[in-house]
């Protein structure tokens, strides 16, 4: 029997601290996290030495509001799917905890917030690619590609795989390749994060009638199309350290995460269950978390430990 037929959506709390929660609860707040952490490396990395703190503030401050909007939107929409699944039947508007139109409101007015920082404290350019990334996550991928192909991933991965490149953008005022080879790592990364969830929670979303990959093509074709996407990954991730972007620091951080990402998928590959397929999900987000924490301490101190080593310092 499937979780989803077991289980209840817990009771709303009706309370003034109990509002404050559904509201927090609409932004996402733990995906919402990772996109501001990414950005923020991405602003870290763009620059030679630290960069100005109170451009990374207000970027962070635009980039989070943006975001949060983008995940209120992606409810809003999807709210009857949601009262579906034992994933997300405890959201704010599939439990009843919010009417629709106070989440517009509320994602229309982080949305305009998030728009007037970036605007007037960062560069247009940063809030143009905030909103286009905001409104293809938040409007494209969840009316026009999560209810119609099994590829939704792939195609709006694209939104998802912006922040770092908004954190550059917003330190430099350009688009660069290293940039965008930020955008591109975690494009390569969101296939075989998300499908690992649908694995596992592949009868909740067919009883929801979205048409994931492990639905619409079987367990097998999803295995291999993660085992494929995960070879793709791990090539891009070595990419940084070819051209020098990054030292030997990384890129032992990154050889370590990249086998034990492989490890996982592979097995997941060879021999699934639900269990492993829930694991792969869970460390595909520290994998990413680690990686960019990698970037982050070879960029500050991968010159200093290889002149220390040589005694000249």
């Amino acid at each position: 029997m499937s979780e989803q037929s077991t289980s209840k959506p817990a009771p709303v709390d009706a309370s003034l601290s109990g509002a404050i929660q559904q509201y927090y609860d609409l932004t996402k707040p733990r995906v919402v996290m990772l996109i501001v952490f990414t950005a923020f490396v991405g602003m870290l990395l763009a620059v030679p030495g630290m960069p100005d703190w109170k451009t990374v503030v207000l970027a962070c401050v635009g980039i989070w509001l943006a975001a949060a909007s983008g995940a209120a939107m992606n409810q809003i929409i999807d709210m009857r799917a949601d009262a579906i699944m034992a994933r997300t039947q405890n959201r704010p508007l599939a439990t009843g905890g919010l009417q629709v139109w106070q989440a517009v409101v509320f994602a229309l007015l982080l949305c305009g917030l998030g728009m007037l920082v970036l605007v007037l404290w960062v560069n247009v350019l940063t809030a143009v690619l905030t909103f286009i990334s905001m409104v293809g996550y938040g409007i494209i991928y969840t009316v026009f590609l999560k209810p119609a192909t099994p590829q939704n991933i792939v195609i709006g991965g694209a939104a998802g795989a912006a922040p770092p490149l908004l954190g550059w953008v917003a330190m430099t005022n350009a688009i660069t390749p290293e940039g965008c080879l930020l955008f591109l790592i975690i494009f390569a990364w969101t296939p075989p994060h998300f499908w690992a969830l649908a694995l596992y929670r592949r009868e909740e979303y067919a009883a929801a009638g979205v048409p994931m990959l492990p639905v619409t093509h079987g367990e097998e074709f999803t295995r291999l199309q993660i085992l494929l996407y995960t070879y793709i990954l791990v090539a891009v991730t070595l990419l940084p350290f070819t051209i020098h972007m990054f030292g030997a620091l990384y890129l032992a951080a990154a050889v370590y995460l990249n086998a034990r990402f492989m490890y996982y998928v592979y097995t997941l590959y060879r021999n699934y269950s639900d269990a492993l397929s829930r694991k792969t999900f869970f460390y595909s987000i520290k994998y990413l978390m680690y990686l960019f924490a990698a970037m982050l301490v070879d960029h500050y101190f991968w010159d200093r430990i290889v002149l220390w080593t040589l005694g000249q310092v």
